[in-house]
């Protein structure tokens, strides 16, 4: 019976449903998306290409392992992946090749050529294999083979590393991903640099290798996709980073989600109040009430969910694409699709709809009919307990976030706390935007009354705060979480770029050159050598950078901000720590800093001196003799100081790079996190249109009244627009305080500064959009409603 007429009242109240219907399919797609993400992370698998046609790979174990003893006695090993590639002793090719049933070994090395090709030595041609359809192998050292996507042809020149070579042969195949050159064995295994050593080693065909696996020379096989891996590093770096994206979107997602859909219900049983209060009158329990409106919300939440999860699947491949060209995963990586994301994502939208509305409804279900019947006509008294302690408790919660996010000292730690705050300061404020409404009416009020349609605004918000505060939900979600996303970035950003300014000695920043060609330009009076990458400390990462100031100490060729020791006599076996990473580690000056470089090298250095610009160079310095040996692309970038030499006499020698790519102060993976979370502002985008849609259209017999007793049109429209600004100007301000309170706790705690950078224009340029929004979203929607003849209108609606 109860769902028989949950069926009725859908089939004659669609427009009403409307609102909760839109909100939840948009759910249920980004929180699939986002699951889709995260199981890629969790099970994605990588095709190999240049291993292809090897069965089995011998590489390096590229991770770092750290045994831990928990309190209760149980032993227990972590890994952590390596930023660069782990080279194995050539040696163990020899042993490989004495196995019984192995009938060929092939040993490879890779290296970076010209910045964006692969080279490699002809030996290994065969793990893919390599061809040769016009001309013949290298033989000699200047000799070199290119694919058959390069445009080369045979007797070609190409320089390498300011080397010439002469195309000597060309492939008949290229590889999907990447430009690939042949070289020599021998010149090959000159230019990688790793003497002895070698990148990975295909056996043929696949057998059990685990008899000459050592664990001293970290020796780990492959098969199947697991080779993928191994051929691109940063598939493996990809994987880690949706699992974190994947994870933190979509639980930022839900939450949103959550908030979203209950102010809907919240404003679909407000605007049926008087359904349900003559409900009660005619003998309806508050139990059948319950069960009447969950079951509605059951059946939109299911219609929803099965749209919003296949729509969420196409969602999940278009955040692919992007990530893709945005170089944040590889292009091999492939998209996990499987049920279960879109199961979630079905299940989330068909509980979130269910408790919305049942929260929702809870309290005019079960107050006696008579004053049901009271509260529909006359509006809502007081604000009730339950949402009072609620909001009271949101705000108590929001204060203790923001003092642990200003805390915070690491990007990947604060930033999942960031959105927190910012949500549940929001929550605070829908929970008691009533009261919020009330005292804004209050002050607004007497600006509204200059006009008569001013008048009509006013009247009509302060007998309905309810109804403000519901428009103003949204509203404030919008300004709140997309200030927060866009100029958490651009404080990163600013602190980063002004500390490498402060600190570069230079006038121009090159790569793709060697130091000594440089110096040798007329005019230069000093060159910098800087190469970046990352270290763990323990499982933790750092990042670090290498400098190698040529003739002078490197307190000359880069101030760091030196606050504890000195950088006079830095050099091999030293080290110097920015002061978050120094208080992270627990070290100070004199100490000892064990560590593991980029390509599992472990090291051990002397603290030298602790700096305060860490946001512009790193979190470790360390000396470039050190790090450059343990890289896959050692040629970094040059510091130039060269006042009386032109731009173009230097780019004569070299490419010149930004400054911000030369001392790194770029934002990582800023364009990917305005991707991810630009989905969570358009949510919140279609949450403002919504609500504001459905404000609008449930007041069309009010509307159809005013029109009936005089007003005209253009009356009845600036008299909603009117409201509708006061909420935006409220929401507003309670949006940019939100936004504020959450940016100066994360720029206190990232920066050491509690003043976060927000461009003016940036700030303007939101506020202006969800004006716009806000104002377009009420005006089409009240238009249409006054298109009708007014009697036509209440007639319809009694």
């Amino acid at each position: 019976m109860i769902t028989g007429l949950a069926l009725k009242t859908l089939r004659h109240r669609r427009a009403a449903f409307a609102g909760a219907f839109v909100a939840l399919v948009c759910a249920a797609a980004l929180v699939c998306a986002c699951l889709m993400l995260l199981e890629t992370g969790l099970r994605g698998g990588v095709a190999p290409e240049r291993y292809a046609a090897a069965p089995l790979i011998v590489a390096g174990d590229q991770n770092v392992h750290e045994t831990v003893t928990k309190s209760s006695g149980k032993v227990k090993t972590k890994a952590k992946p390596l930023s660069e590639r782990v080279w194995i002793p050539a040696a163990a090719a020899a042993r490989l090749r004495g196995l019984p049933g192995v009938s060929k070994v092939l040993t490879e090395v890779t290296f970076p050529v010209n910045g964006h090709a692969l080279g490699h030595g002809w030996e290994s041609a065969g793990l893919t294999p390599f061809a040769i359809a016009q001309g013949r192998p290298p033989r000699e050292d200047h000799e070199v083979v290119v694919d058959a996507r390069s445009g080369l042809s045979v007797g070609a020149a190409l320089r390498v590393r300011g080397e010439a070579y002469r195309v000597v042969g060309v492939t008949a195949q290229a590889l999907p991903s990447q430009d690939t050159v042949f070289f020599s064995t021998s010149e090959a295994r000159r230019l990688a640099g790793r003497p002895g050593l070698v990148t990975a080693i295909g056996v043929f065909p696949r057998v059990d290798v685990s008899s000459v696996l050592s664990t001293e020379e970290r020796l780990v096989a492959h098969t199947g996709d697991e080779r993928g891996t191994v051929e691109f590093l940063d598939a493996e770096q990809a994987r880690v980073r949706l699992i974190s994206l994947g994870g933190a979107l979509g639980g930022t997602s839900l939450l949103v989600a959550i908030l979203v859909v209950t102010g809907t219900a919240a404003l679909a049983v407000q605007q049926r109040r008087r359904e349900i209060a003559l409900l009660r009158a005619v003998a309806a329990t508050p139990g059948q009430v319950r069960r009447l409106l969950g079951g509605e919300s059951l059946l939109v939440g299911l219609a929803a969910g099965v749209i919003g999860s296949a729509a969420g699947i196409a969602l999940g491949f278009w955040l692919r694409g992007r990530f893709v060209e945005l170089g944040a995963m590889p292009e091999n990586l492939r998209l996990v699709v499987s049920p279960f994301p879109a199961a979630a994502a079905l299940l989330a939208a068909v509980a979130a709809a269910w408790a919305a509305t049942r929260l929702s409804v809870r309290r005019t279900a079960r107050i006696r009919p008579v004053e049901a019947l009271g509260e529909a006509a006359m509006g809502e008294g007081r604000l009730p307990l339950g949402r009072s302690i609620a909001g009271v408790l949101c705000v108590a919660g929001g204060i203790v976030l923001t003092l642990v996010l200003s805390g915070l000292e690491t990007e990947a730690a604060s930033s999942p706390v960031t959105m927190l705050t910012a949500l549940v300061w929001t929550v605070a404020v829908t929970l008691l935007g009533p009261v919020l409404a009330r005292a804004a009416t209050a002050l607004l009020g007497i600006a509204l009354r200059a006009s008569r349609a001013g008048y009509l605004a006013a009247r009509n918000l302060r007998t309905g705060p309810g109804r403000m505060a519901s428009v103003m939900a949204p509203l404030t979600l919008l300004v709140a979480m997309t200030c927060t996303i866009l100029f958490t970035q651009t404080t990163m950003g600013h602190a980063s770029a002004a500390q490498a300014a402060a600190g570069t000695h230079a006038d121009y920043v090159v790569s793709g050159a060697t130091a000594d060609a440089v110096r040798r330009v007329p005019g230069v009076k000093a060159v910098t050598s800087v190469v970046r990458t990352s270290v763990r400390v323990g499982l933790d990462k750092y990042g670090a950078q290498g400098v190698d100031g040529g003739e002078r100490p490197i307190g000359q060729a880069v101030d760091l901000g030196v606050v504890s020791g000195s950088l006079d006599g830095f050099g091999a076996g030293s080290a110097a720590l920015s002061e978050s990473a120094a208080s992270r580690l627990g070290l100070s000056v004199g100490e000892a800093l064990k560590l593991t470089l980029g390509d599992g090298t472990p090291a051990e250095l002397k603290v030298a001196a602790i700096y305060s610009r860490g946001l512009g160079f790193g979190d470790l310095t360390l000396p470039y003799a050190l790090v450059a040996g343990h890289v896959d692309d050692p040629s970094g970038t040059l510091l130039v100081e060269a006042p009386s030499v032109s731009r173009a006499a230097l780019a004569a020698v070299a490419p010149l790079v930004s400054p911000a790519e030369g001392t790194g102060t770029q934002t990582p993976n800023a364009e990917v996190d305005y991707v991810a979370m630009g989905l969570i502002i358009a949510f919140s985008a279609i949450a403002v249109v919504n609500t504001l849609a459905m404000s609008t259209t449930d007041r069309s017999r009010e509307l159809a009244l005013l029109r009936l007793v005089g007003a005209t049109r253009r009356q009845v429209l600036r008299m909603l627009r009117l409201e509708t600004l006061t909420a935006l100007i409220v929401s507003v301000l309670a949006g940019t305080g939100i936004a504020l309170i959450t940016l100066s706790a994360f720029s206190r705690g990232m920066t050491g500064s509690a003043l976060p950078y927000v461009p003016p224009a940036g700030y303007a340029l939101v506020i202006a959009a969800v004006a716009a929004l806000a104002l377009v979203a009420t005006s089409l929607p009240a238009r249409l409603a006054l298109r009708a003849r007014p009697a036509e209108t209440i007639g319809a609606r009694q």
